[in-house]
């Protein structure tokens, strides 16, 4: 049975916190990647940033529908959600649009489990991790690849 450390990739490109989100686009259009760890200063994992978060950035803003009762304004729809939508479109760094407490797993993970992962999570790629470090990932297209193995 294979394992998530025989068929991820080794050599990682994460992003800082604090990257542009000009510098993101230019990485993902360099790497052709789907997806990219994000980590902190001192290198830890603390979420995913994928393609589908700059594209959410330029979706239409929908304005909730809410009621105006004497001097109370009450929300018909989730007020929270609309403050993130704005914040996302405002968005200047990958710290505004990360995906935090991504779905990871460890080098000794069947990669039957990380393709369940991926499909039950909707996860682009999987960060492989030993204790805290990251190690490598395992990207839709490495498990495609282990499928002619």
């Amino acid at each position: 049975m294979l394992t998530a450390k025989e068929i991820m990739t080794k050599a990682v490109r994460s992003v800082p916190l604090g990257t542009s989100i000009e510098a993101l686009a230019g990485l993902f259009e360099e790497t052709r990647y789907n997806a990219l760890p994000v980590v902190d200063d001192a290198g830890k994992l603390v979420g995913i940033v994928s393609q589908n978060d700059l594209i959410e950035r330029d979706k239409p803003l929908h304005i909730p529908t809410v009621v105006s009762i004497f001097d109370w304004v009450i929300y018909l729809e989730s007020e929270q959600k609309f403050k993130d939508d704005v914040k996302r479109m405002a968005a200047r760094t990958v710290d505004e649009i990360y995906v935090a407490d991504p779905v990871t797993c460890s080098p000794e993970t069947p990669v039957s489990e990380v393709a369940a992962l991926m499909s039950e999570k909707k996860a682009h790629m999987v960060p492989v991790l030993d204790g805290d470090k990251l190690i490598g990932v395992v990207a839709r297209l490495d498990i495609i690849r282990s499928m002619g193995n």
